[in-house]
Protein backbone atom coordinates (compact mmCIF):
# COMPACT_ATOMS: atom_id res chain seq x y z
CA UNK A 1 0.00 0.00 0.00
CA UNK A 2 2.88 2.37 0.76
CA UNK A 3 5.36 1.17 -1.88
CA UNK A 4 8.90 2.15 -0.96
CA UNK A 5 7.75 4.63 1.72
CA UNK A 6 8.68 2.50 4.72
CA UNK A 7 8.35 5.59 6.92
CA UNK A 8 4.66 5.86 6.00
CA UNK A 9 4.13 2.17 6.64
CA UNK A 10 5.60 2.54 10.14
CA UNK A 11 3.53 5.68 10.71
CA UNK A 12 0.42 3.76 9.61
CA UNK A 13 1.10 1.10 12.23
CA UNK A 14 1.79 3.56 15.05
CA UNK A 15 -1.12 5.79 14.07
CA UNK A 16 -3.81 3.14 14.22
CA UNK A 17 -2.41 0.86 16.94
CA UNK A 18 -2.12 3.83 19.30
CA UNK A 19 -5.02 5.73 17.74
CA UNK A 20 -6.49 7.36 20.86
CA UNK A 21 -3.09 8.29 22.36
CA UNK A 22 -1.91 9.62 19.00
CA UNK A 23 -4.93 11.87 18.53
CA UNK A 24 -4.77 13.08 22.13
CA UNK A 25 -1.06 13.98 21.81
CA UNK A 26 -1.54 15.60 18.42
CA UNK A 27 -4.36 17.82 19.66
CA UNK A 28 -2.34 18.82 22.71
CA UNK A 29 0.58 19.78 20.47
CA UNK A 30 -1.68 21.81 18.18
CA UNK A 31 -3.17 23.71 21.10
CA UNK A 32 0.31 24.39 22.48
CA UNK A 33 1.57 25.76 19.17
CA UNK A 34 -1.52 27.92 18.62
CA UNK A 35 -1.37 29.32 22.17
CA UNK A 36 2.35 30.01 22.49
CA UNK A 37 3.49 30.57 18.91
CA UNK A 38 0.30 31.92 17.36
CA UNK A 39 1.98 35.10 16.11
CA UNK A 40 4.72 33.19 14.31
CA UNK A 41 4.11 32.54 10.61
CA UNK A 42 6.00 29.25 10.93
CA UNK A 43 3.03 27.99 12.93
CA UNK A 44 0.75 28.73 9.97
CA UNK A 45 3.07 26.81 7.64
CA UNK A 46 3.16 23.90 10.10
CA UNK A 47 -0.63 23.61 10.15
CA UNK A 48 -0.81 23.89 6.35
CA UNK A 49 1.77 21.12 5.96
CA UNK A 50 -0.10 18.82 8.33
CA UNK A 51 -3.41 19.51 6.61
CA UNK A 52 -1.94 18.45 3.26
CA UNK A 53 -1.38 14.98 4.73
CA UNK A 54 -4.37 14.62 7.02
CA UNK A 55 -7.69 15.96 5.82
CA UNK A 56 -11.32 15.19 5.18
CA UNK A 57 -14.13 15.74 2.74
CA UNK A 58 -17.64 16.34 4.00
CA UNK A 59 -20.18 13.88 2.62
CA UNK A 60 -23.90 14.28 2.27
CA UNK A 61 -25.97 11.42 3.62
CA UNK A 62 -26.88 10.30 0.10
CA UNK A 63 -23.25 10.27 -1.07
CA UNK A 64 -22.15 8.37 2.04
CA UNK A 65 -25.00 5.89 1.58
CA UNK A 66 -23.81 5.15 -1.95
CA UNK A 67 -20.32 4.38 -0.64
CA UNK A 68 -21.65 2.02 2.02
CA UNK A 69 -23.71 0.10 -0.55
CA UNK A 70 -20.97 -0.35 -3.16
CA UNK A 71 -20.84 -3.94 -4.39
CA UNK A 72 -17.68 -3.75 -6.49
CA UNK A 73 -14.23 -2.18 -6.33
CA UNK A 74 -13.90 1.46 -7.32
CA UNK A 75 -10.79 3.43 -8.25
CA UNK A 76 -11.23 7.02 -9.42
CA UNK A 77 -8.59 8.42 -11.75
CA UNK A 78 -6.03 10.82 -10.29
CA UNK A 79 -7.20 13.73 -12.48
CA UNK A 80 -10.80 13.40 -11.33
CA UNK A 81 -9.79 12.68 -7.74
CA UNK A 82 -7.88 15.95 -7.63
CA UNK A 83 -11.07 17.84 -8.45
CA UNK A 84 -12.91 16.03 -5.66
CA UNK A 85 -10.14 16.26 -3.06
CA UNK A 86 -7.76 19.11 -4.01
CA UNK A 87 -4.87 18.33 -1.68
CA UNK A 88 -1.33 17.56 -2.83
CA UNK A 89 -1.10 14.38 -0.75
CA UNK A 90 -3.41 11.46 -0.03
CA UNK A 91 -5.81 12.16 -2.85
CA UNK A 92 -6.31 8.66 -4.23
CA UNK A 93 -9.89 7.48 -4.13
CA UNK A 94 -9.86 3.71 -3.86
CA UNK A 95 -12.53 1.40 -2.49
CA UNK A 96 -11.28 -2.17 -2.60
CA UNK A 97 -13.79 -4.82 -1.44
CA UNK A 98 -16.06 -2.04 -0.12
CA UNK A 99 -18.52 -4.48 1.42
CA UNK A 100 -15.85 -5.39 3.98
CA UNK A 101 -16.51 -2.81 6.73
CA UNK A 102 -15.19 -2.47 10.26
CA UNK A 103 -16.32 -0.02 12.95
CA UNK A 104 -14.42 1.08 16.02
CA UNK A 105 -14.45 3.72 18.76
CA UNK A 106 -13.75 7.27 17.64
CA UNK A 107 -10.39 8.41 19.10
CA UNK A 108 -11.46 12.05 18.96
CA UNK A 109 -14.38 11.41 21.28
CA UNK A 110 -12.28 9.26 23.59
CA UNK A 111 -9.74 12.07 23.87
CA UNK A 112 -12.35 14.31 25.55
CA UNK A 113 -13.11 14.23 29.27
CA UNK A 114 -16.78 14.57 28.42
CA UNK A 115 -17.64 13.22 25.00
CA UNK A 116 -20.67 12.64 22.84
CA UNK A 117 -22.31 9.27 22.39
CA UNK A 118 -22.26 6.89 20.68
CA UNK A 119 -18.49 6.38 20.50
CA UNK A 120 -18.34 3.34 18.20
CA UNK A 121 -18.78 5.26 14.93
CA UNK A 122 -15.51 5.29 12.94
CA UNK A 123 -15.78 3.11 9.84
CA UNK A 124 -13.11 1.55 7.64
CA UNK A 125 -14.58 0.74 4.23
CA UNK A 126 -12.52 -1.83 2.32
CA UNK A 127 -10.63 -4.94 3.36
CA UNK A 128 -7.13 -3.41 3.55
CA UNK A 129 -7.77 -0.94 6.36
CA UNK A 130 -10.65 -2.86 7.96
CA UNK A 131 -8.61 -6.04 8.40
CA UNK A 132 -5.75 -4.06 9.92
CA UNK A 133 -8.18 -2.55 12.42
CA UNK A 134 -9.66 -5.94 13.27
CA UNK A 135 -6.21 -7.38 13.92
CA UNK A 136 -4.52 -4.49 15.72
CA UNK A 137 -7.20 -2.21 17.22
CA UNK A 138 -9.14 -4.49 19.54
CA UNK A 139 -8.70 -1.99 22.39
CA UNK A 140 -11.06 0.31 20.50
CA UNK A 141 -13.83 -2.31 20.36
CA UNK A 142 -13.43 -2.88 16.64
CA UNK A 143 -16.02 -5.09 14.98
CA UNK A 144 -16.92 -6.19 11.49
CA UNK A 145 -20.35 -5.01 10.33
CA UNK A 146 -22.53 -5.63 7.32
CA UNK A 147 -23.43 -2.89 4.87
CA UNK A 148 -26.93 -2.83 6.35
CA UNK A 149 -25.53 -2.34 9.87
CA UNK A 150 -23.24 0.42 8.61
CA UNK A 151 -26.23 2.19 7.09
CA UNK A 152 -28.08 1.97 10.40
CA UNK A 153 -25.14 3.67 12.12
CA UNK A 154 -25.17 6.35 9.44
CA UNK A 155 -28.89 6.95 9.87
CA UNK A 156 -28.43 7.33 13.63
CA UNK A 157 -25.68 9.88 12.99
CA UNK A 158 -28.03 11.90 10.80
CA UNK A 159 -30.66 11.81 13.53
CA UNK A 160 -28.09 13.22 15.96
CA UNK A 161 -27.06 16.06 13.59
CA UNK A 162 -23.59 14.59 13.00
CA UNK A 163 -21.39 15.64 10.07
CA UNK A 164 -20.42 12.73 7.84
CA UNK A 165 -16.81 12.91 6.69
CA UNK A 166 -14.40 10.83 4.61
CA UNK A 167 -10.88 11.09 6.03
CA UNK A 168 -7.77 10.80 3.90
CA UNK A 169 -4.32 10.28 5.36
CA UNK A 170 -0.92 9.38 4.00
CA UNK A 171 -1.03 6.63 6.66
CA UNK A 172 -3.72 4.84 4.67
CA UNK A 173 -1.87 5.14 1.39
CA UNK A 174 -4.15 7.95 0.35
CA UNK A 175 -7.17 5.67 0.22
CA UNK A 176 -10.62 7.06 0.91
CA UNK A 177 -11.64 4.40 3.36
CA UNK A 178 -12.18 5.99 6.78
CA UNK A 179 -15.65 7.46 7.25
CA UNK A 180 -16.69 9.08 10.51
CA UNK A 181 -19.70 10.85 11.98
CA UNK A 182 -18.28 14.02 13.50
CA UNK A 183 -19.65 16.46 16.03
CA UNK A 184 -18.18 19.94 16.29
CA UNK A 185 -17.52 19.57 20.02
CA UNK A 186 -15.41 16.38 19.86
CA UNK A 187 -13.91 16.18 16.37
CA UNK A 188 -10.16 16.76 16.44
CA UNK A 189 -10.16 17.70 12.77
CA UNK A 190 -12.70 20.47 13.29
CA UNK A 191 -10.77 21.70 16.32
CA UNK A 192 -7.57 21.70 14.26
CA UNK A 193 -9.22 23.81 11.57
CA UNK A 194 -10.44 26.32 14.16
CA UNK A 195 -6.98 26.51 15.77
CA UNK A 196 -5.33 27.11 12.40
CA UNK A 197 -7.70 29.91 11.45
CA UNK A 198 -6.63 31.94 14.47
CA UNK A 199 -3.09 32.12 13.10
CA UNK A 200 -1.81 35.01 10.95
CA UNK A 201 -2.70 34.62 7.28
CA UNK A 202 -4.61 31.39 7.90
CA UNK A 203 -8.20 32.65 7.88
CA UNK A 204 -9.09 30.31 5.01
CA UNK A 205 -6.78 27.41 5.86
CA UNK A 206 -8.72 24.20 6.21
CA UNK A 207 -8.28 20.45 6.48
CA UNK A 208 -11.99 19.83 5.87
CA UNK A 209 -13.39 20.59 2.45
CA UNK A 210 -16.91 21.01 1.16
CA UNK A 211 -19.13 18.17 0.05
CA UNK A 212 -19.51 19.94 -3.31
CA UNK A 213 -22.93 21.28 -2.43
CA UNK A 214 -24.29 24.50 -0.99
CA UNK A 215 -27.71 25.35 0.43
CA UNK A 216 -30.55 26.80 -1.59
CA UNK A 217 -33.12 28.64 0.53
CA UNK A 218 -36.76 29.26 -0.31
CA UNK A 219 -37.49 32.53 1.50
CA UNK A 220 -41.22 31.96 1.08
CA UNK A 221 -41.03 28.80 3.18
CA UNK A 222 -38.53 29.99 5.80
CA UNK A 223 -40.23 30.68 9.15
CA UNK A 224 -37.09 32.13 10.84
CA UNK A 225 -37.23 29.53 13.60
CA UNK A 226 -33.45 29.49 14.07
CA UNK A 227 -33.06 25.73 13.76
CA UNK A 228 -30.43 26.11 11.03
CA UNK A 229 -28.39 28.42 13.28
CA UNK A 230 -28.52 25.94 16.15
CA UNK A 231 -27.39 22.90 14.14
CA UNK A 232 -24.71 24.47 11.90
CA UNK A 233 -21.21 23.38 12.94
CA UNK A 234 -19.37 25.83 10.68
CA UNK A 235 -21.04 29.15 11.57
CA UNK A 236 -22.51 29.38 8.08
CA UNK A 237 -25.90 30.33 9.55
CA UNK A 238 -26.08 33.47 11.66
CA UNK A 239 -28.97 35.48 13.11
CA UNK A 240 -29.84 38.64 11.23
CA UNK A 241 -31.09 41.89 12.70
CA UNK A 242 -34.72 41.04 11.86
CA UNK A 243 -34.49 37.48 13.14
CA UNK A 244 -34.07 35.94 9.71
CA UNK A 245 -31.05 33.65 9.37
CA UNK A 246 -28.18 34.91 7.22
CA UNK A 247 -26.48 32.26 5.10
CA UNK A 248 -22.71 32.51 4.55
CA UNK A 249 -22.09 30.36 1.47
CA UNK A 250 -18.30 30.67 1.82
CA UNK A 251 -18.36 29.24 5.34
CA UNK A 252 -20.78 26.44 4.40
CA UNK A 253 -19.26 22.98 3.85
CA UNK A 254 -22.46 21.44 2.54
CA UNK A 255 -23.01 18.82 5.24
CA UNK A 256 -26.79 19.03 4.79
CA UNK A 257 -27.67 19.04 8.48
CA UNK A 258 -29.59 22.32 8.27
CA UNK A 259 -31.57 21.08 5.26
CA UNK A 260 -32.41 17.81 6.98
CA UNK A 261 -33.56 19.56 10.16
CA UNK A 262 -35.42 22.50 8.63
CA UNK A 263 -39.02 22.07 9.90
CA UNK A 264 -40.57 24.00 7.01
CA UNK A 265 -38.55 22.39 4.21
CA UNK A 266 -37.14 25.77 3.18
CA UNK A 267 -33.61 24.44 2.57
CA UNK A 268 -32.13 21.96 0.18
CA UNK A 269 -28.67 21.04 -1.03
CA UNK A 270 -27.72 21.87 -4.61
CA UNK A 271 -24.47 21.14 -6.49
CA UNK A 272 -22.08 24.08 -6.40
CA UNK A 273 -19.20 24.08 -8.90
CA UNK A 274 -17.27 26.58 -6.81
CA UNK A 275 -17.12 23.97 -4.03
CA UNK A 276 -15.49 21.24 -6.13
CA UNK A 277 -16.94 17.93 -7.24
CA UNK A 278 -18.96 15.83 -4.79
CA UNK A 279 -17.76 12.36 -3.85
CA UNK A 280 -20.75 10.79 -5.57
CA UNK A 281 -19.59 7.31 -6.56
CA UNK A 282 -22.55 6.85 -8.91
CA UNK A 283 -21.06 9.60 -11.11
CA UNK A 284 -17.54 8.14 -11.15
CA UNK A 285 -15.93 5.39 -13.15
Amino acid sequence: MHGWRVDRAVHNYVYFVFYEKYVRAFLAAGRLVAKNFGDNKLSTHAFKSIFENYHAKVLTYNDARKILTLNSDLSISADKAKKIIPFSAANKIIFSEPDFIAVMDCPCRLSRKQHCEPVNVCMAVGRTTAEFWLEHCTQLHVRKVSQAQALELLQESVRLNRIITAWLKTETGGRTGVICSCCSCCCGGIEGMRLARRLPGAEKVTNIISSGYSVEIDSNLCISCGTCIQVCAFDAQKPGANGNPIYDVDACLGCGVCAAKCPSGARRLVPDESKGLPLDVSMQG
